[in-house]
């Protein structure tokens, strides 16, 4: 085992984790809703990409909450954050009304504000890579799995709150998928077949779309487009692996549907979203994908 090929792997899962919360706070919205472009006080996102790329912190919340401390010793009142629309009161990233997260004032030092959960996304994120890099090993095909691997992430993430997939995500890693398993097809020791991957992609994707034109409440058009990605991954490996990640979907998202009736917190018509399910039987079908090969 490569153990520096893991700890890069490692790595860049962590520092490209860092970056979901707040691409997934941004994404996260109904489909009549405009992609957010500010943190819950109001202050606009900046930063590379048009402010998709950041941190999940606002440091413009924090910089608002410097707040001088008396000479006699005595804690300072906390001041009422100036936001940018008074009309507008800060709410938590669910929407649920929740307050948002307090505020370390009396101390002179910037306090950025949370405006995303930041802890749950970049642990898979480094889980996920890591163990890809383990399975795959120094082959041609791991630099494309640890591309993907962020947005996949991302795309769960955001499925699991608002239950949507986003065309500007599941379009494009379709697209990135084909085109770097078809790199890694051009070098020496990778372990898939380009076509069976295209293949893979059509397969999967048609059968998602023929679901969903025998059910459009209980199969999303989104799934649809997730599966041409999952699909090109998965066909990389062949058949065999096609069919085990496609299937493997289906049975954690009925695990987790059966759970939540016995638990007696869903009903046997509540949706859940199935896009994390997806990606995480199309994750293990990779691996034994991987470790097969």
């Amino acid at each position: 085992m490569d153990l520096v090929l893991l700890a890069v792997a490692a790595v860049w899962g962590g520092v490209t984790g860092l970056l979901i919360p707040r691409a997934a706070y941004r994404f996260a919205v109904e489909p009549e809703e405009p992609w957010r472009t500010a943190c819950p006080a109001g202050h606009a996102f900046t930063g590379p990409l048009g402010g998709w790329l950041g941190p999940a912190r606002c440091a413009a919340c924090g910089s608002r909450a410097q707040t001088a401390v008396p000479p006699s010793g005595e804690k300072a009142e906390a001041p009422v954050p100036p936001y940018a629309d008074e009309r507008t009161a800060p709410v938590s990233p669910s929407g649920d009304g929740a307050e948002a997260p307090a505020l370390p004032y009396g101390d002179d030092r910037p306090a950025p504000a949370p405006y995303a959960p930041g802890t749950l996304a970049p642990l898979v994120t480094v889980l996920a890579c890591t163990v890809l890099a383990a399975a795959t090993g120094a082959r041609p095909e791991l630099a494309g799995w640890l591309l993907l691997a962020p947005v996949a992430v991302l795309l769960a993430t955001v499925d699991r709150r608002v239950h949507r997939l986003p065309d500007p995500l599941t379009l494009p890693l379709a697209a990135a998928a084909v085109l770097l398993l078809g790199g890694a097809a051009l070098l020496p020791g990778h372990a898939g077949s380009w076509t069976s991957a295209l293949l893979g992609g059509l397969a999967l994707g048609g059968f998602y779309f023929l679901l969903f034109l025998i059910n459009p409440n209980g199969m999303g058009f989104g799934d649809v487009k997730l599966a041409l990605a999952l699909g090109v991954a998965l066909g990389w490996y062949g058949w065999e692996v096609l069919f085990l990640g496609g299937f493997a979907g289906f049975l954690f998202g009925a695990a987790y549907g059966l759970g939540l009736v016995l638990l007696r917190r869903a009903g046997r018509r509540t949706g859940i979203p199935f896009g994390p399910f997806m990606i995480a039987g199309a994750l293990t079908g990779i691996l034994l994908g991987a470790l097969a090969a």
